[in-house]
């Protein structure tokens, strides 16, 4: 059987999501320098909540690059 991945709240995918759209070309697959970032950008945000920010950034640049890659690789290029 396969195991099943982590489910996060939407509102950690929506911050995650905006932070990176909204700045594009900073953040990458180090957890550790995306933590550094978030933490340094906002204040008053608990330890909990700024590690499930950081990993969903991390995830979700990984899974843009993968994309990308990926659409190049096949021709298209889709938004």
């Amino acid at each position: 059987m396969k195991p099943m991945g982590s489910i996060r709240p939407s509102n950690i995918k929506r911050i995650a999501e905006d932070l990176v759209n909204k700045n594009p070309g900073v953040f990458n697959t180090d957890f550790n320098q995306n933590r550094g970032l978030i933490k340094n950008s906002t204040n008053d945000v608990s330890k909990r909540t700024l590690n499930l920010v950081a990993g969903y950034v991390t995830r979700y640049v990984i899974k843009k690059e993968t994309r990308t890659k990926k659409e190049i690789e096949e021709g298209t290029i889709v938004s």
